[in-house]
């Protein structure tokens, strides 16, 4: 199974704890609110028989949703084996298991072998990459209908944001760097993989992102 190959080990910095901390805040709170609006994005008038690809997908809460919702099958790609084994075992305790694959790796370096789907979802994974071209980018050309990303504040304040969680990332010895893209830079590497940007929307502290695929409504 092929591993990350960008410079961060996200295995190291999403290992097990971090991963099992969300589950605990998963079992007690359930699909936070950005996670839950992506999902509806995605679905649109419904989940029923879409496929899905959940690039980064952490322990799994979007892709559950929208397997609950209907969808008939996902593929989680994550460069965090920790995270991909708590979303292996929700997918279990939730009876999805036989409808989600799971892949360890770099999405970007992967792409090539990563099927295409109906819906693809990037919630809060932009903003720790760094080539978000090329991962944006890769995404869009996944998505036979539609791409949803969840992201920080465009401008002035993501910026100010990525700073300060930076200066803290250092004083930890983290290697892992937030990255304060623009929308309008994700929006351009969307279009090369020929979708338009259809929706912005604030979430809470965070903009939900969605960008279609023009002759999907055929």
């Amino acid at each position: 199974m092929a591993g990350p190959s960008c410079s961060c080990c996200y295995d190291v910095e999403f290992d097990d704890r971090i991963a099992q901390r969300e589950v605990r805040e998963y079992h007690r709170s359930g699909p936070r609110r950005a996670t839950r609006a992506l999902a509806e994005a995605l679905a649109g008038g419904g989940a029923s028989g879409l496929t899905v690809l959940d690039i980064g997908g952490g322990i799994g809460a979007l892709h559950h949703l929208l397997l609950q919702g209907g969808a008939v099958a996902a593929v989680d790609v994550d460069a965090s084996g920790p995270y991909l084994a708590a979303a292996g075992a929700e997918a279990r305790r939730l009876g999805l298991a036989e409808r989600v694959t799971l892949v360890h790796g770099d999405f970007v370096a992967m792409a090539p072998t990563i099927e295409a789907a109906d819906v693809v979802a990037l919630d809060r994974v932009v903003c720790c990459y760094p080539d978000v071209e090329a991962l944006v980018g890769a995404a869009a050309a996944h998505a036979w209908r539609r791409l949803g990303i969840v992201v920080p504040p465009d401008g002035r304040v993501g910026r100010l944001a990525a700073v300060a969680i930076n200066l803290w990332q250092r004083v930890l010895r983290s290697a892992l760097r937030m990255h304060a893209h623009s929308h309008a830079t994700i929006a351009r590497a969307a279009a090369r993989g020929g979708l338009e940007w259809t929706v912005t929307r604030r979430v809470g502290v965070w903009r939900l992102l969605v960008f279609e695929r023009p002759q999907a409504g055929g």
